[in-house]
């Protein structure tokens, strides 16, 4: 339904996950017969998770770990791990940054050129440990790094930006941008794209030969892309276009793409929720950079945080919350359901009777702006629970 937002433009009205609720259904199941694995490509994982390709985040170490736990953890090949050798003092410097100096000081630490050698040696650190490995780039590089990543034998390439199209467009001769039907059709390893927040542009990211396509533009904690530029869509609406994209497209070939939505997410509810609007997997940064084992020492930036013209991004302090395996598998020993991230989600689908992810996409969901506020006053006096 369109809204004016004045005489000569209207628009659609999009939702939040703080916008909607999941609506119980007419049966309950027992938690202990709920299946939230997931099949991309030719990997089976056990928790619907990509663990987001920042390096406060991923690193090779906590990628293993991640992906032990029935994860997968995407590790960027364009960040610090394949800048420098020893990225200890680096993370240490960082953690230290005065809030006002951090930006500035981060564009001078990621001017460092990317050693080539690095990306293999990293790739083959997770992959030597036994785990399905992930790792991305931008679509500006991807063509100038395939060699490596193939040499590698990466298991799974993202070719993710803050907004990817199908169809780039540049009138400079000297600029050939990247063809990423073409690049994805011959490239020998499956293939997630993204992000994106419509469904027009999911539909044609589908059509490139994509596995799977990354719904979200600028939901994250640590992303400012939305007040920079002021493009975006909030996430329920984004992944719910996104999820018709999908269907539309196996209706006209057969091939079912993944839906992953990619940002926005803090407790086990919100990922709950991006599940019943639609998405098969979840890509999760801030929630993970409070792990005691992610790199960042409890700060989280987005890959745009140092931009070297136009930073779209900032470092934002997470905390240390828990183990990794607290905050995704539990046990959890808080209330505000920023721990046992995939315990919940599979609470939420046994609570509302649906036994697999792709049944609990077509969960009833509906527009409930009183969701976190009603009921709850003495909690947000107190500041407990959902009134941290």
């Amino acid at each position: 339904m369109e809204v004016e937002i004045g005489i000569g433009k209207s628009g659609r009205r999009a939702y939040g996950f703080d916008d909607i609720a999941i609506v119980p259904s007419r049966r309950t199941r027992d938690p202990e017969d709920v299946d939230i694995s997931w099949d991309l490509d030719a990997f089976h994982l056990d928790l619907p998770l990509v663990a987001s390709a920042m390096d406060g985040v991923v690193s090779p170490k906590t990628a293993i770990e991640i992906g032990r736990l029935g994860g997968l953890a995407c590790l960027n090949l364009e960040g610090l791990w394949t800048r420098y050798d020893d990225t200890d003092s680096v993370f240490e410097e960082i953690a230290g940054l005065d809030p006002d100096k951090a930006t500035r000081r981060m564009q001078e630490l990621y001017q460092e050129p990317i050693k080539e050698e690095l990306i293999g040696r990293r790739i083959r650190e997770v992959k030597d440990a036994g785990v399905v490995t992930c790792a991305s780039l931008t679509p500006q590089r991807v063509e100038q790094y395939a060699a490596h990543v193939l040499e590698a034998e990466l298991d799974i390439l993202v070719v993710q930006g803050t907004v990817v199209s199908a169809e780039h467009v540049s009138k400079d001769p000297d600029r050939q941008p990247l063809n990423l039907k073409k690049f994805i059709r011959e490239f020998e390893l499956p293939v997630i794209v993204g992000g994106c927040a419509s469904y027009s542009t999911a539909l044609h990211l589908m059509r490139t030969g994509a596995v799977g396509i990354l719904g979200g533009v600028g939901p994250g904690h640590a992303c400012t892309s939305r007040g920079v530029l002021g493009i975006g869509v909030p996430q329920a609406t984004a992944i719910a276009d996104a999820a018709g994209a999908r269907i539309r497209h196996l209706d006209e070939t057969g091939v079912y793409v993944h839906v992953i939505a990619d940002g926005g997410m803090r407790t086990g509810g919100d990922v709950a929720k991006a599940i019943a609007c639609g998405a098969d997997a979840v890509m999760i940064g801030s929630p993970l950079a409070g792990a005691y084992e992610a790199p960042g020492r409890g700060y989280h930036w987005g890959m745009a945080t140092f931009h070297p013209t136009l930073p779209r991004g900032a470092r934002v302090h997470a905390g240390q919350k828990g183990t990794l395996a607290e905050i995704l598998v539990g046990p959890a020993h808080d209330n505000d359901g920023t721990l046992n991230l995939f315990g919940a989600l599979r609470t939420s689908m046994a609570t509302t009777g649906y036994e697999t992810v792709k049944e609990f996409q077509k969960a009833e969901v509906m527009v409930a702006p009183s969701l976190q506020t009603e009921g709850k006053a003495l909690q947000r006096a107190q500041g407990i629970g959902m009134g941290r």
